[in-house]
């Protein structure tokens, strides 16, 4: 079988994807030849080269963008380097309903070490300090199986990297939406792993301040258990918190502005 008959059976299963190594596994052609016939492909734009050794497939329907929707590839690239993974941030959000801030970029956490920025699709790499043992669901589509942040970690990860995102208020009526998600057990989960108490306490204040009917007495009763301090709402490297008149110790630096 050659390359291109390989490629046309894994369309064909709605497998939109390839590393070289299957490839290679999987047909008659190797060496230059296989190099040649790859690269005649991405010409043509049926193929994209996301990363060494990683192929999309772009069928008809994808021609015009010239990529795919991340959920199609994410796993098995993920696989094919043996990293965990799931979708966060924005792209997570979309698909617990919260699409109110439209965004070409997608966002994926992964472990360490931080995997390269993939120049050909617009796709941005965090990494987490602690790999979550709760809180990621997984998801399908046509492809199979795909992993994104619960409603509850998406929120926390939106916050924790607020600077990063466009800031407080970009994001603020994404969690009010994904507010309408957020389970007891979700939070509650998240409680039993998550290591940023300034987050913790951030959620917890603009939870209460959206007044979500999501239990907040949790999370203020995690906090008490042990020690936390002052915080500002917007961390900002050169201010610090000063006085605080609010049960989480949010020092409110930024007006809360939402735009749903």
């Amino acid at each position: 079988m050659r390359a291109k008959d390989y490629i046309k059976h894994l369309l064909s299963i709605e497998n939109y994807s390839f590393s070289l190594e299957e490839i290679i596994n999987n047909t008659e052609s190797e060496g230059t030849s296989l190099k040649f016939e790859l690269a005649r492909l991405v010409e043509k734009k049926e193929l994209v080269n996301l990363r060494k050794g990683f192929y999309l497939i772009i069928p008809p329907r994808y021609s015009k963008q010239v990529q795919l929707p991340i959920q199609l590839y994410v796993d098995k690239l993920f696989k094919s380097v043996n990293r965990n993974y799931y979708l966060c941030h924005y792209s997570a959000a979309k698909f617990h309903g919260a699409s109110h801030q439209q965004s070409q970029r997608e966002y994926v956490m992964t472990e360490r070490p931080k995997l390269n920025e993939i120049k050909k699709i617009d796709i941005q790499f965090f990494t987490s300090t602690r790999w979550p043992s709760k809180n990621i669901t997984e998801r399908k589509s046509d492809a199979g199986i795909f992993k994104i942040s619960s409603p509850a970690l998406t929120a926390a990860d939106l916050i924790h990297h607020q600077n990063k995102l466009g800031g407080i208020n970009r994001m603020l009526a994404i969690i009010e939406e994904l507010s309408e998600e957020i389970t007891n057990a979700d939070l509650t989960d998240l409680l039993t792993w998550y290591p940023h108490r300034s987050t913790l306490q951030r959620i917890g204040f603009i939870l209460e301040r959206l007044q979500t009917n999501i239990d907040h007495d949790s999370i203020l009763e995690y906090l008490k258990s042990g020690l936390y301090f002052p915080v500002l709402l917007s961390p900002n490297g050169t201010q610090k918190p000063g006085l605080v008149d609010n049960k989480w110790k949010v020092v409110v630096n930024v007006k809360l502005e939402s735009d749903l």
